[in-house]
């Protein structure tokens, strides 16, 4: 058994505008420790940090994005440390994710199951393939979702459906998902890379400043926050940036802009 195996590893890697971050634990479905969470943390900062366009978030191994939380690294705890550190540091890594400026895809495949379908759940896209399994199954352990699932699956699918999904247990494969306006798109497995370089490609396409601006934008008008002031300031921002008047330079020129950020 290999380190990855007992206390698993996430990695980062960058590679042409793309930021790459994978769970490796794949012996236990890329069940997530704490030594885990503080690894994604480290790279989801220096994602934020760097240049580049997207990330993508993927788990290693055929069988499972990500099964969630290790159960036996939290069974043990007590109350006080449930609350104070196991809930908390999901929360504070998930929300980092979730904030990041640049778009996130997840590449879901194989089982999705409590803070694994959190985790893909705090991405702006999920690629899920047609055989995936997607399910938050903690009220039949006893517990609840603990790393935002209730809020970020009623924003996406209603609260109807969420019902159906925490409550009454349902797991959803990848075409419910699409149905449902949880997944972004739903290919079969060998199909899936295709479909991830196609969103990445059209992602990291556009003018970065632009991108990442109206991703806020769009977050904040879903969290109530008045557009015509919020779209006011992004456009004053974009109208001095490098990247715009590549833009117009190329509408006119009739060809494809170079955008760099700037």
């Amino acid at each position: 058994m290999t380190v990855n195996d007992v206390d698993g590893a996430v990695r980062g890697t960058t590679e042409r505008d793309v930021a790459t971050i994978l769970l490796d634990r794949p012996a236990k479905l890329n069940a997530l420790t704490p030594e885990m969470l503080d690894d994604l943390e480290a790279e989801l900062r220096t994602v934020a940090a760097g240049d580049a366009r997207v990330v993508v978030l993927r788990g290693a191994g055929p069988k499972a994005f990500c099964v969630g939380a290790d159960i036996n690294r939290f069974s043990s705890l007590t109350p006080v440390e449930m609350w104070r550190e196991w809930t908390a540091r999901g929360h504070r890594v998930f929300d980092l994710l979730a904030s990041l400026r640049q778009p996130t895809v997840a590449v879901v495949h194989g089982v999705a199951a409590g803070g694994g379908l959190e985790l893909a759940l705090a991405c702006d896209f999920r690629i899920v393939t047609a055989g995936a399994r997607l399910s938050l199954p903690e009220v039949g352990l006893g517990t609840v979702p603990g790393w935002g699932g209730t809020e970020r699956l009623t924003e996406l699918v209603g609260r109807a459906r969420a019902k159906q999904v925490v409550l009454a247990r349902q797991q959803l494969d990848g075409p419910t998902a699409t149905a449902w306006g949880l997944a972004t798109a739903c290919p079969e497995p060998d199909a899936a890379e295709a479909a991830v370089t196609d969103l990445v490609d059209r992602l990291a396409a556009g003018a970065p400043i632009a991108v990442q601006l109206a991703k806020q934008l769009i977050d904040a008008a879903a969290d109530g926050a008045p557009s015509r002031v919020l779209e006011a300031i992004g456009g004053g921002l974009t109208s001095a940036t490098e990247d715009l008047a590549e833009g117009i330079r190329a509408f006119r020129e009739r060809r494809t802009p170079h955008f760099h950020g700037r």
